[in-house]
């Protein structure tokens, strides 16, 4: 399953990945550029949003957090179909349009002034998200990316953090200062202007021994699964694929539903800025997280450091439950933040490792796509709690249960079934 780390291409010249001048590491770069914005407008700017439209419109955090559900759920079913995507349109076209879609939605969410529009922002901001979030990133470089695709993986998921640590202050301090529809126009022009032109002069044509899923097939001695259909009726199949699938989508209902409401849970307590500070502080720590975690994921038990990110991430949560003082809801902040990026980084490590590689875009983006379908539900159901209870205590403590639960899953091993 492992290749080494250079290999012969369809031309018959070798690949060396390990190489500073091999093609695929500026394409990483435009991955970590692609992932900064994907993540800034799209998943943390989702908890910029619902304190700003809570603030002008006095909306209740449900409404709002609703629609981010129903994005996350719209996004979910778009990404399962990122692995035939990437095949028909290629990763260049695809990260184009995702960053375009993605742009256009960010400018709409700032000019909204009913409930209805924010479902049409959101619907643009899913298509966006699909093409340049987890799936498609990994589905991209899978295609230059063998054996040193997990580091790859890693390090262009550095710019998920990035997109906390640097967006969230920025568009707060933004908003602050030119207002939320002129920041969002503004936000979406920087997108564009930065990642387009990246894309267009750095993913080019993939190494011809990279082909999709479909494509690789025909090079393979007499593979037992032979259609991407297949692969997911087989994955359905694996206790292996379950108990990566599983746990991950519990520990990311727990992990969104609290970085949407991280600011809005904060804000009473510390005010919009500092909190926006302390959010920023999550998502740096989540970059530390996973640079060291990048170091060492080759040498590691996988399953097991899932297990102990998820029992960390909800002691911070209990700590944060349970204080007021601002140091502590600081220190809470980072040890969360510091496994954030990893929870990300690893069902793609361990697809990696447990299955094929013939199979492996297809199962990132289904696995993706399911953790996301069910993550989609983190942010309602905790605005639904916190309105239901009036604090932020009981989802909370819901979140740190559901992380409890999924240590305890991702532990239980089973071999992956020889046809995937």
């Amino acid at each position: 399953m492992n290749a080494p780390h250079a290999g012969p291409a369809a031309d018959g010249k070798i690949v060396d990945e390990s190489s500073i001048r091999y093609e695929g590491w500026p394409v990483v770069g435009v991955c970590f550029l692609v992932a900064t914005f994907a993540w800034a407008a799209g998943f943390y700017g989702q908890g910029v949003y619902l304190a700003e439209l809570q603030r002008l419109h006095g909306w209740p955090a449900s409404l709002i957090s609703t629609a981010t559900t129903c994005y996350y759920l719209f996004s979910a079913v778009l990404v399962v179909f990122v692995s035939e995507a990437i095949r028909t349109l290629g990763p260049r076209r695809l990260l184009i349009g995702g960053i375009v879609t993605i742009a256009a939605g960010t400018v709409m969410v700032g000019q909204i002034t009913s409930p209805w529009q924010l479902y049409v922002a959101y619907a643009l901001i899913a298509f966006g998200w699909a093409g340049t979030s987890l799936a498609a990133i990994n589905n991209t470089l899978g295609l230059w990316f063998d054996k040193k695709r997990g580091m790859a993986i890693s390090l262009a998921l550095n710019g998920a953090s990035c997109g906390g640590v640097i967006g969230v202050p920025l568009l707060v301090g933004a908003i602050g200062k030119f207002g939320f529809p002129a920041t969002s126009i503004g936000a979406a022009l920087v997108i564009m202007a930065l990642a387009i032109p990246a894309i267009l002069i750095w993913v080019g044509r993939p190494p011809k021994r990279a082909l999709p899923p479909a494509d690789v097939f025909a090079a393979e001695p007499a593979p037992a699964v032979r259609s991407i259909a297949e692969i997911r009726h087989a994955a359905f199949g694996s206790l292996s694929f379950w108990t990566i699938t599983v746990p991950f989508s519990l520990l990311l209902v727990a992990q969104v539903g609290f970085i949407v409401h991280q600011i809005s849970f904060l804000d009473p307590i510390m005010g919009r800025e500092r909190a926006s500070i302390a959010v920023a502080l999550m998502t740096a720590m989540a970059v530390i997280g996973r640079v060291l975690f990048g170091l060492v994921v080759d040498r590691m038990d996988q399953r097991k450091a899932a297990a102990a990110s998820a029992v960390s991430q909800a002691l911070a949560l209990i700590v944060m439950i349970n204080t007021r003082n601002e140091a502590a809801l600081f220190t809470a902040s980072a040890v969360f933040g510091f496994s954030v990026g990893n929870m990300i980084t690893l069902p793609s490590i361990i697809v990696q490792r447990e299955f094929s590689a013939v199979a492996f875009g297809v199962l990132v983006s289904l696995v993706t796509a399911i953790c996301q379908f069910t993550y989609a539900f983190g942010p309602g159901m905790i605005g639904l709690l916190r309105d239901a209870f009036g604090s932020y205590t009981v989802p909370f403590y819901a979140c740190a249960s559901l992380q409890l639960i999924a240590a305890a899953i991702v532990l239980v091993r089973a071999k992956a079934p020889k046809a995937i």
